[in-house]
């Protein structure tokens, strides 16, 4: 890869980062947490939201992680409601921004622009994909997870206290793309309905 190419990839993994934490972060705000805003990260500035081994565990083995946005869904209105908004608007973000990459791709013909809207939308997607995955802590858990009957809370909390285990076993063995493949697919869908 050369060094177009690793800058274009730093600067759209930055981008995927950003939008997915503020998507958390202001959703959480409209929906009366503000605890994300009081700790400074209500904000598209990367330097807010990534985490440096995070980040360079996306560069090398293109699976990485933010810091999470700190919220308290006992501040909604509506716990569940809220709870699944929240999580939602992450992943809402991130494919409102890949949308936009393909309609800057569409309409602008400069190669560097091009490039680093390339790489922005495949980032994206990715981690709107990888987030909807029904694994805590990702998105994907805290949208299911608002829907499981109390009387189930321990049988809950049995998956959560192993979920490092699984987690790990499907970034190791890659078989995470399994699940994560057919979500991208309809993703990339979506996004180039637009194209």
């Amino acid at each position: 890869m050369d060094l177009s190419n690793i800058l274009a990839t730093v600067v759209a993994i930055a981008v995927a980062i950003s939008v997915h934490e503020f998507g958390h972060a202001y959703s959480a705000h409209l929906l009366g947490d503000n605890t994300a805003k009081t700790y400074g990260r209500m904000t598209l500035n990367p330097a807010a939201h990534v985490d440096p081994i995070g980040l360079l565990m996306m560069l090398v083995f293109k699976i990485g992680w933010a810091r999470p946005v700190p919220v308290n869904p006992n501040n909604f209105k509506n716990y569940k409601l809220g709870n699944v908004l929240v999580s939602l608007s992450g992943a809402l973000a991130n494919i409102v921004t890949a949308i936009i990459c393909v309609l800057i791709n569409k309409h602008v013909n400069m190669y560097a622009i091009n490039l680093i809207a390339g790489y922005t939308i495949l980032y994206n997607v990715g981690f709107a994909a990888f987030n909807l995955l029904p694994l805590p802590p990702l998105d994907g858990w805290g949208i299911i997870s608002s829907f499981i009957p109390y009387k189930y809370n321990e049988m809950v909390y049995k998956y959560e206290s192993m979920s490092s285990i699984i987690f790990l076993v499907l970034i190791l063995t890659g078989a995470y793309g399994i699940f994560v493949g057919p979500i991208r697919n309809v993703i990339m869908n979506i996004v180039f309905f637009f194209s």
